[in-house]
């Protein structure tokens, strides 16, 4: 007699197994061959339209993140391309909508000076959607082997005849290439853009892969910094002694001040009396002017603690510069900045340089960024036993390690004085 089979109730007869029950409100998830999750979401586009957008993950949760950010983009109607995009179209848009609110005025101005300059001219034309890892790994070759000179016309744009030297045309617009290349850590800064800009169209556009993430870009040595040495810190403030902007160099190697800090430095941020200053605005040169920005960082913002010298140094600059006021008159600007022009109004960064150089220069000492002596500030504190943590508060960091890695340089001197101590471990205890 035939026997027939029986359905169990774990195997319904002509049904396949039920797969894993569906989140309230995750969306249609499926998964693909590449074995990646893949969900769409209908979001409305730049034409007026709308148009199905797919986000993809390794893993069905972060695939759905991605859904329910992309499902609330379009509930609150925010638009995506209509069609597909050129790169430069997209970071274009990319540089006005999201760098530009997200980051620093001078950030952002070389943000956009990247992509002008280089990206958009090697890679602007292709399609977003269309651009392969090749494409920019060809792209980054070809970057580090041309002539920027050449390739932005910086000595064509030079007058064929100037009455300095150094500013007439010199060299590629008459045929003699400069070799102008770019370092390999500008390279990489072309990259890390490049990636940012399409983690952002992964994340938000439905773009299907970064791209830009599937090239490796080695990061180059980092240029080695040299800050000044004692004697030539000394030097330095001996030649400044005279200088109406003493107190400002006596104050960036005191305490380590950035430029901007020490330029947007107002009276009411100092304390003389107990001789402590607070750092709460930094000038900076955008396209729009001088303008004051809060500090770099939330560290940034401190309160710094001065030694005598500079509380006494400070109080002749108060000094001077109510002289100075007096013989302005009329022409003075009130600014209620500490360091300011003859006439009251704040200092252009750029000049500041250039006066620095100069005193450089004046004392006979090489020449260094100004920004330089905020590592002399850092090697010096180290050298006179101040440890990591205690520089990271005076400096502003956001961590020890930046501190460590960046601005501390043993000097060869200190090092000497270091190893000499091993002498009592490895000397001869007869000799």
């Amino acid at each position: 007699m035939t026997k027939t089979a029986i359905a169990t109730p774990e195997e319904p007869e002509g049904r396949k197994p039920r797969g894993r029950k569906r989140a309230n409100g995750e969306g249609t998830i499926v998964q693909r061959k590449d074995g990646r999750y893949e969900a769409k979401v209908f979001m409305p586009t730049t034409a007026g339209t709308v148009k199905r957008v797919s986000v993809y993950g390794r893993t069905r949760e972060e695939c759905h993140a991605k859904y329910v950010e992309l499902k609330a983009n379009a509930q609150q109607n925010i638009p995506v391309a209509a069609k597909s995009q050129t790169v430069a179209e997209y970071l274009t848009y990319w540089l006005d909508e999201v760098a530009r609110p997200s980051l620093r005025p001078a950030t952002f101005r070389s943000y956009e000076l990247s992509v002008r300059l280089y990206i958009a001219p090697g890679l602007g034309k292709k399609k977003l959607d269309k651009l392969q890892p090749r494409d920019v790994r060809t792209w980054l070759n070809q970057v580090r082997v041309t002539c920027q000179c050449c390739a932005q016309g910086k000595d064509a744009k030079r007058p064929k005849q100037h009455r300095d030297p150094a500013k007439q045309q010199r060299c590629c617009a008459l045929g003699r290439c400069c070799k102008e290349y770019p370092s390999q850590r500008s390279v990489q800064y072309l990259h890390a853009i490049l990636r940012s800009a399409l983690q952002h169209a992964v994340r938000e556009e439905g773009l299907f892969q970064n791209v830009a993430k599937k090239v490796r870009v080695s990061a180059g040595e980092r240029k080695e910094i040299e800050p000044l040495s004692l004697d030539e810190a000394k030097r330095l403030l001996k030649t400044a002694r005279d200088d109406r902007l003493y107190a400002l160099y006596a104050v960036a190697l005191g305490v380590g001040l950035r430029r901007g800090e020490a330029l947007g430095l107002r009276w009411e941020d100092v304390d003389l009396a107990d001789g402590v200053l607070q750092v709460r605005q930094t000038l900076q040169r955008t396209k729009d002017g001088l303008v004051f920005l809060p500090p770099k960082t939330a560290r940034s913002r401190r309160v710094i603690a001065l030694p005598k010298t500079l509380v006494t140094a400070l109080k002749e600059h108060k000094s001077r510069q109510e002289t100075e006021e007096d013989a302005a008159g009329e022409r003075w600007t009130e600014s209620g900045l500490v360091f300011t022009t003859a006439i009251g109004t704040p200092i252009e960064p750029r000049n500041l340089n250039r006066h620095f150089n100069a005193l450089c220069d004046a004392a006979g000492i090489r020449r260094v960024r100004l920004h330089d002596l905020r590592h002399t500030c850092a090697t010096l504190l180290l050298a006179q036993g101040v440890d990591g943590r205690t520089i990271m508060e005076l400096l502003g960091h956001s961590a020890i390690a930046v501190t460590m890695n960046i601005y501390t340089h043993v000097r060869l001197d200190v090092l000497r004085s270091a190893v000499d101590r091993m002498d009592g471990v490895l000397g001869d205890e007869e000799s």
